[in-house]
């Protein structure tokens, strides 16, 4: 006489929850998603829900970005050492960004996504990008009194394009402008990947803070430029 035996169902690996990523470029793909991943298996582990992750995510971004808010101006007089400010802000965006990338891989993978998490999530990303934005904002003006006010207001309001696109790329009407997946264009759509421009946010920050006008101004002239490019792609289509 013998007992049947059922066989446990298979964990999920690293693996699995990065394949069910979002994207969202190059950096984001080869660095945020996998380690997302990680972050995403121990919570399946541990029987956290996503949006465990998601406000962790937004605690995390918003004390990095009050934290910089907050001393830019003991840094720009030099009180306080920019690399030690810069690296904190490195990579605690870095984490929060990969939270953002292992609440969604969580919610899939574990059948547990539905229209109330994913809210929260698009929610929590604006208020964590505010606040980045913020930071930056505030660092320039510390290091460069006459920066002038209507740049960080473009800059912030450009600044959200990305967020904008990236919900409207979801669903059956996405499209996008340049389909090729080229090495080459993929490079070049760095200058759009979240987790590369937290990445350059975060060095000028430890190591030049008194660019951070600059980097304000590329990105305004970049998203702003985006923006543009896509009414026109949009209705260029919308013609047809």
């Amino acid at each position: 006489m013998h007992s049947a035996t059922l066989a446990e169902p298979s964990r999920p690996s690293v693996a699995d929850f990065h394949r069910v990523n979002r994207g969202g470029g190059l950096f984001s793909e080869s660095i945020s998603q996998w380690i997302g991943a990680v972050f995403a298996l121990v919570a399946q582990r541990l029987g956290l829900r996503p949006t465990a992750l998601t406000i962790t995510n937004l605690v995390l971004g918003l004390a990095a970005s009050v934290t910089v808010v907050a001393l830019a101006p003991k840094v720009a007089a030099g009180s306080v050492p920019a690399w030690a400010v810069g690296l904190l802000a490195l990579v605690a965006w870095q984490i929060a960004y990969a939270l953002d990338c292992a609440d969604g891989q969580l919610a899939r993978v574990t059948k547990q996504n539905n229209p109330a998490g994913a809210r929260v999530d698009v929610l929590c990303d604006v208020a964590a990008q505010i606040a980045l934005v913020t930071a930056l904002g505030a660092t320039a003006v510390a290091q460069r009194p006459s920066t002038p006010t209507w740049l960080i207001a473009v800059f912030a309001g450009t600044w959200m394009v990305n967020l904008v696109t990236s919900v409207m790329q979801a669903g059956p009407n996405a499209a996008s402008m340049v389909t090729s997946t080229s090495l080459p264009v993929r490079l070049a759509k760095l200058v759009r990947d979240y987790g590369a421009v937290i990445f350059l946010a975060g060095l000028v920050l430890t190591f030049a803070p008194a660019l951070t006008v600059w980097v304000i101004v590329a990105f305004t002239i970049v998203n702003g430029g985006f923006l543009l490019a896509s009414i026109a792609f949009s209705a260029r289509a919308s013609l047809r």
